[in-house]
């Protein structure tokens, strides 16, 4: 437990009008402090019939007082340390759930007492008694911004210790690896060393293969957290704000037959299948003379390349002309992972259904205008952000957590060059040492104050 820790206060729940409002405390004086300001709630209540917990875990209805009068009937609860969320004694307050009696409350504690509560202090306190490690604590933010199903599922599995286990894991694998270099670099000269280089570079071969299927849920998790980007793009005029409009089943983008009508970045979001997707409706590509729409295209061409998954449509109903092979050469020059190519209006006379191209790319034929194979897209785009359908394994990560698996991995696979090229076990040692200290950067085990207020800053008051 945190030594000389004060009492904090604040507001967990949202402000507005509500069935209750919570009010909690964390620190020693928790206890004391809420005694202070209720009563009994028998018929006979007076000043002098004071209130006390009776035991830990248990609902006790209780007048609040404000200013020493009768304000509201609330239930009370405590929570003993270290059997509480931050390992401190706990109480919490439920009001009715109107925004100023959940303000008068706070004020009251802080008058007696309590101190106001940091953003994130609540968690960090938990952090900071060994309740949760780092990537738990961070997982409680991933919790709270969920946007999907499957992103809550994502960061609950990271709360309940999945990723902190798989992390220590291959931490303590290194950790081994490197207590054996550094043990060989005080043996005596000629002596055998205690690993070499055949084990060595088995090991870390085991290692990497643990980490980079770590590293693939983590970045499907990554993708459920914050959403993947999907691009619809495409020449003018083949119906990508049409099919816009028809996966968010509503009209959000203006549709004319008149080319070059988007001209900016249109986004929006929609769950499919329990994942958050962002899609993004371009302008379509084109050579223009008019300035802002070539601003479009430009900002077209950079969505392209930053997207998750990339759609490159068609109008199904006319022969491909030059330009239009042109445009989807260039585009099947990108990474063809994750790219699909749309055939709309295939409700129309289909004219490019058998285009020439390789029969490894991904063609599907649609109409946005009668809804014709939309749900097998959907499907289609889900399997591209999970690839390898692993999305009942995704871990929902921050990007901080996870460049430092990458980085991770990059060290590992130095090890594996430096075994090569002979470079010797010190620089080996330090391989492995900065392996092992990113993942536990990750964990919180060598984290600076910076960081930590860095992470904690990020939550809401009375989290």
């Amino acid at each position: 437990m945190l030594a000389d820790a004060d009492t904090i206060a604040a507001i967990s729940t949202a402000q507005g009008e509500a069935g209750i409002a919570i009010i909690r405390m964390s620190g020693p004086a928790s206890v004391s402090i809420a005694e202070k300001i209720l009563k009994s709630s028998s018929k006979n209540n007076n000043l002098n019939n004071n209130f006390k917990f009776k035991s830990p875990r248990v609902m006790s209805l209780a007048v609040l007082y404000l200013n020493n009068a009768p304000a509201d009937y609330v239930l009370s609860v405590y929570f003993k340390a270290p059997s509480s969320f931050t390992g401190e004694d706990m109480v919490e307050l439920h009001t009715h759930g109107g925004s100023l009696i959940a303000k008068l409350c706070l004020e009251e504690l802080l008058k007696h007492g309590a101190r106001l509560a940091e953003p994130g202090e609540f968690t960090k306190r938990a952090f900071l008694n060994n309740k949760i490690d780092l990537s738990q604590a961070e997982s409680v933010l991933g919790i709270i911004k969920a946007r999907s199903e499957e992103a809550l599922k994502s960061a609950a599995r990271v709360l309940s210790g999945e990723l902190s286990n798989k992390i220590l894991e291959i931490r303590d694998e290194i950790l081994n690896i490197q207590g054996s270099i550094e043990i060989g670099l005080d043996f005596p000269e000629g002596e055998e060393p205690l690993i070499n280089n055949f084990e060595l570079l088995e090991q870390v071969n085991k290692i990497i293969l643990n980490l980079n299927n770590l590293i693939a849920d983590c970045k499907t998790g990554f993708l459920l957290r914050e959403g993947a980007g999907v691009v619809i793009a495409g020449r003018p005029n083949v119906g990508k704000s049409s099919l816009l409009n028809a996966l968010l089943n509503k009209r959000r983008a203006i549709v004319t037959d008149i080319p070059g009508t988007t001209r900016d970045i249109i986004e929006e979001a929609i769950i499919i299948d329990g994942v958050y997707v962002r899609l993004i409706d371009t302008a379509g590509l084109r050579e223009t003379d008019n300035i802002i729409e070539a601003d479009g295209i430009n900002l077209a061409r950079e969505a392209l390349n930053n997207a998750d998954v990339k759609l490159w449509l068609m109008d199904a109903s006319k022969e491909p002309d030059a330009q239009d092979l042109l445009y989807l050469q260039k585009f099947l020059d990108l990474n063809l992972d994750n790219c699909v190519i749309v055939l709309n209006k295939s409700d129309l006379e289909p004219k490019v259904l058998n285009l020439n191209l390789n029969k490894d790319l991904r063609i599907i034929n649609i109409s946005a205008k009668t809804g014709y194979n939309l749900d097998k897209l959907k499907n289609l785009i889900i399997n591209l952000i999970v690839k390898d359908g692993s999305l009942n394994s995704g871990l929902n990560v921050s990007s901080k957590q996870l460049e430092e698996l990458k980085s991770c991995e990059n060290n590992l696979a130095e090890i594996k060059e430096a075994v090569v090229i002979n470079a010797g076990e010190v620089i080996i040692a330090d391989l492995l040492n900065s392996a092992r200290l990113s993942l536990e950067r990750v964990l919180g085990i060598e984290s600076s104050e910076v960081l930590l207020n860095s992470i904690f800053s990020r939550f809401c008051v009375g989290k």
